[in-house]
């Protein structure tokens, strides 16, 4: 075995220099003013849809938390399965359809998403709108994929369905972010205060 590959001496150094990097481009996320007057727009116009006490339900209230984690993980968990199944002889018609699935489950998680975005203070909602950003591209990715899948190009749709994992797996870290953001450990680069579920900041 080939122990130089893993020498955690080299190893450790790496992965603290990648989570420096990446808690760098967040606290500058954090900080960046450049996009708040859509983002004041945005949130005025969601928080002013009638949605009465649907709302709340997308909100989560009734389980004490968001409902946008819990829906997420059908399109993540179908995408996740695809990878798997596209690495297994004979099926091809599997990763077709729960490409399909996952994408089917984009538009509750996505919507639910939004509904509780529009209550995020700035330095959470400015990574929830890269959050948001990214998952656009995810989902493109996969869109890509099935229509290669279902037009007969497997070998296309798997490598669109691939690089549509490593934006999930971005958006994924800034939804991460966005959701704990205020239960970090004292002195963490951009640590806000909790917010409370259900609540809705005046307009």
């Amino acid at each position: 075995m080939n122990t130089k590959i893993l020498d955690p001496t080299k190893a450790v150094p790496a992965l603290n220099a990648a989570s420096g990097w990446w808690l760098t481009t967040l606290d500058r996320l954090e900080r960046t003013t450049l996009a708040d007057p859509a983002i004041r727009v945005l949130q005025r116009g969601i928080r002013s849809l009638p949605l009465g006490e649907v709302r709340d339900l997308l909100r989560g209230r009734p389980l004490g938390h968001p409902l946008h984690p819990v829906l997420v993980q059908v399109p993540i968990g179908c995408w996740l399965s695809a990878a798997v199944v596209d690495v297994v002889p004979g099926q091809r018609r599997a990763a077709t359809t729960l490409t399909a699935v996952g994408l089917a489950g984009v538009a509750p998680a996505a919507i639910a998403g939004w509904v509780d975005w529009a209550d995020l203070p700035p330095e959470q909602a400015r990574v929830g709108l890269a959050h948001a950003a990214s998952n656009a591209v995810a989902v493109s990715c996969y869109a890509i994929s099935l229509a290669a899948r279902l037009g007969g190009r497997p070998a296309k749709g798997r490598l669109w369905s691939w690089a549509g994992l490593a934006a999930v797996a971005v958006t994924g870290a800034l939804g991460g972010h966005v959701a704990h953001a205020g239960r970090r450990e004292p002195g963490m680069i951009g640590e806000t205060s909790p917010r409370t579920v259900g609540a809705h900041p005046a307009a």
